[in-house]
């Protein structure tokens, strides 16, 4: 795992909705195809959706908008390519949030994550939350079609080749804004003073 994508996990706090309370949305009306696509992505959605800039709350509201959409387009989704409609509802719902929220962006302190028994001492704690708020402030400064393909890859872990499925681009662009958002993060990085080397390497 690299250290990103050791940075990002836990990233859910406990008291947000999983994804069977999400489902439950839908019991009434929806069928086992949408009740197994939320179980798979809903953690996907969810993450993608604050490092596409929401608050924990609002990651929230927008990932069942996704599901919302997705279950009144369900026939109309190809069989096998679920998690890249979902990905690019998400984006466009949190295209549509930003724009109507028009506030200052803030990551509340349930986002730490904290477990009581067992879990990070305080300093730990407090030292997991200025890197997370640091990530998210370098990737907030980077273009979204950048910052989507490093997200994926340094912190979701995907590789190109998948990359390049799930947003349907060609393997060399993926490629291009990989680099370009490597070149970004680290000088922003070290403009920061807080100079970290990613550990993966070029596709």
């Amino acid at each position: 795992m690299t250290p990103l994508a050791a940075e990002s996990s836990g990233q859910m706090p406990a008291a947000l909705p999983t994804a069977r309370v999400v489902t439950q949305v839908f019991e009434e009306n929806v069928g086992e195809r949408l009740r197994q696509m939320v179980e798979e992505h809903f953690d996907f959605i969810w993450r993608s959706l604050r490092r596409f800039g929401m608050t924990a709350d609002r990651a929230d509201d927008a990932a069942q908008q996704v599901f919302v959409v997705a279950s009144r387009k369900l026939a109309a989704i190809e069989v096998g390519s679920e998690r890249s409609f979902l990905f690019g509802t998400a984006m466009r719902v949190a295209s549509d949030m930003r724009k109507a929220a028009h506030v200052r962006r803030e990551v509340p302190a349930a986002d730490v994550g904290v477990n009581l028994e067992g879990g990070p001492r305080p300093d730990e704690l407090l030292e997991q939350r200025r890197a997370r708020d640091l990530l998210d402030r370098v990737l907030e400064e980077m273009e979204l079609d950048v910052r989507t393909v490093f997200v994926l890859f340094e912190i979701e872990e995907m590789t190109t080749a998948e990359i390049a499925t799930l947003l349907g681009i060609a393997h060399g662009t993926v490629a291009s804004r990989l680099r370009r958002g490597r070149e970004e993060f680290e000088a922003r990085i070290k403009r920061l003073g807080a100079a970290k080397p990613l550990e993966r390497g070029e596709p």
